[in-house]
């Protein structure tokens, strides 16, 4: 009977113990892998949504500060302006666009030829054909530079072109 006695006064402490660890655990962590429901809808969700509008807020910031820095640029757009908006660039006659690979250019006023090293020229997006060398360039074809160095020289007193991409003023 004593035996019985001293089994039953083990086991009383040993569920004891139990009891005060499993009290003490925090929910989902090493010692508690297991996560009640009320939890995920209660803390951990608010958590998660926390930092997911920490987030948001964070790239929101970025994103507007990149939109002002492309809108400031707009108005003063330099001649390496290799964004994704058309700029206006004059030429005079003899002065030469030079286009890196990339570089869009659509002739709108004045006359001007395609200049390279060699005699492929531009690619001219507009009829899907290839402007040699010292061609002229046609009024509202869009030509793409796809081999670096090719320019486009004014040839009248006055040339406006409409450039996007990187390029240079010669």
């Amino acid at each position: 009977m004593k035996k019985w006695k001293l089994a039953a006064a083990a086991l009383c402490v040993g569920f004891l113990f139990t009891a005060a660890y499993a009290a003490n655990a925090a929910p989902g962590g090493q010692a508690d892998p297991l996560v009640t429901l009320s939890y995920l809808n209660g803390a951990y969700t608010r958590q998660v949504k926390d930092l997911v509008d920490q987030t948001v807020t964070a790239r929101k910031a970025e994103m507007e500060q990149s939109l002002r820095s492309i809108l400031a640029g707009q108005g003063g757009a330099s001649a390496s302006s290799a964004g994704s908006v058309f700029t206006v660039v004059t030429l005079s006659q003899g002065q030469s666009l030079v286009g890196d690979v990339g570089c869009e250019v659509m002739l709108r006023v004045g006359t001007a030829a395609c200049g390279a090293a060699d005699s492929v020229g531009l690619i001219d997006t507009t009829s899907g054909g290839v402007l040699g060398s010292g061609a002229a360039l046609s009024q509202n074809h869009l030509y793409m530079v796809t081999i670096s160095p090719r320019w486009v020289t004014a040839t009248s007193a006055t040339v406006k072109v409409l450039a996007r991409g990187p390029y240079t003023i010669q």
